[in-house]
Parts: C-alpha cells; structure tokens; sequence
C-alpha cells in the first residue's frame, strides 16, 4: 500500500509512526508533501520518509491520498490536485468539518472516505469515526481500516452525518477530560495534597475507572450507584456537581462543538 500525505501535521505523524511500527506500510511506501521545509526534514529523519514540497509529485503512483491539512486551505489545495488524482486512487480525508461533497465538488473525485480521528491516535489509543462514497470499493476499505487501525480502533458508519456528531464527542472530547483532569488535580491540591500524588492518583483513578466500565455489564448509574453510599462522602460530592450543573454544561459544550463542525462545512461550500 502506497500513501501520499498531504500535509505532515500532528495527526499526519501518528498515522505515520503507527502503519510503520505496525508493519502495515514500510517507509518507502510513504511521501509527504508539506510546506514547510523543516517539517519535511524532520519526518523524513525521523521515519526515512520521502519528503516533497510538491503535491502533485506526492500523489503520484499513491494507492491512497490522506488530506490532513487545515480545512480552510482545501480550495487553494484543490487548485494544485485537481485532476492530479487518478480514479483508482482513494482520498481520505481527516480534515475537521469537510464535506465528502465539498472534496467531491473541489477535486472532482469520487472515492472519498472521511475520517474523524482524535489525538489519542498519537499513541495508539485513538478512536476514529468514518464513512466513505458508493464509489469506494472493498479493497480501498480494507486499506482505510489499515490506516485506522494504526491509530487504535475505528468505527464505520452508513451516514455522514455522524462524522460531524464524532467531531463534537470524540474529536473534541480529549479537550473536555483534559480539563475534568485538571480541575480534579487543583482541587486535590486546593485541600492540600502534593500535586504530584494528586496527578497520579486522578490519572489512574480515570483511567482504572474508564476500564472498569469497559469490562463490566452494568450501567453508569448503577457503576457510580456501587461508590456511593447513602449520607457518605461521594453522595455530598455529586451533589455538587448536579448542583452545579455538571452534565448541562458537558451537554451544551458537545452541542456547541456540534454546530461549529456543521458551520465550518456550510463555510466551504
């Protein structure tokens, strides 16, 4: 499998490092196009990449085409590649908020899967939501799975819609722990404990937590049922939270992230 990735970002480098600490695609299978001339120095150090400042040299011969640019430059890149890519050849796009029909309409291509990933995928541990065109065809979806597949688990879906729903729970949502994570750390500090100790103790408490629910049958209710006991301390402590309004707040939070990502695509149309 051959891959051009236009654009060498964040997401670029974990898809990168992931299919090749996988063995899913060698160095030699993978060329990058980016702007940035110490980015392609960089990548092509540290994986033995081929690097390029050229789009059109990148996709060449490529079996798969990743955009993982910023959004708001997909016209100006659409100019450079349109009717550079062959039919047989399969774009996937990670870019936030993008259409498959502004893709469509902008490169004039019609096997096109969309992608929402999160940052997770930096590690391995990423989850990422996707849906391709009817014209995507099985082998070119067993190729995006791969691709996927090196960032952590992948979910398919039947409807685009969903992608934009993804952008707002998952794409968005390591931004929301982060600072669920933060604010239980200060508050741990706050009554007096080391920072150090409070780190450890909330990182593996929401780590062994979210395991925990993983693994078990029982629904949240009756999980966070089992730690709380009538009077007791935990009882008081989610009192606070309903009080304050803890779940409105994570409501309109993914609400909001939800119309941004359906307002960036009616943007680029």
């Amino acid at each position: 499998m051959k891959i051009a990735f236009i654009g060498g970002g964040v997401m670029a480098e974990a898809i990168i490092s992931g299919l090749i600490s996988k063995g899913s695609a060698g160095s030699g299978d993978i060329t990058v196009s980016d702007i940035a001339q110490n980015r392609l120095t960089d990548l092509g150090a540290k994986y033995g990449v081929q690097c390029t400042s050229s789009n059109q040299e990148a996709v060449k011969d490529k079996d798969v085409v990743v955009l993982s640019v910023k959004p708001q430059v997909i016209s100006h890149l659409a100019e450079d590649l349109r009717g550079r890519i062959q039919n047989d050849q399969l774009i996937l796009s990670i870019m936030a908020g993008t259409k498959i029909d502004t893709i469509n309409m902008l490169l004039t291509h019609r096997s096109i899967v969309r992608v929402m990933p999160n940052t997770p995928a930096q590690i391995g541990q990423g989850i990422s939501v996707w849906t391709g065109t009817d014209s995507v065809r099985q082998p070119q979806k067993d190729m995006a799975q791969t691709i996927l597949a090196a960032l952590g688990k992948e979910i398919y879906v039947d409807d685009e819609k969903y992608i934009d729903m993804a952008t707002a729970v998952s794409g968005s949502g390591p931004a929301y722990v982060f600072v669920i994570l933060e604010a239980l750390i200060d508050a741990a500090v706050h009554i007096g404990m080391p920072r150090a100790t409070a780190s450890e103790l909330v990182f593996q408490t929401v780590l062994g937590s979210t395991l925990f629910a993983q693994a078990s049958d029982k629904h949240l209710a009756e999980l966070k049922n089992m730690v709380t006991s009538p009077g007791g301390t935990t009882a008081e402590g989610l009192f606070k939270m309903e009080d304050g309004g803890l779940r409105a707040v994570l409501t309109q939070a993914v609400v909001a992230a939800y119309e941004k990502a359906q307002a960036l695509g009616r943007e680029q149309k």
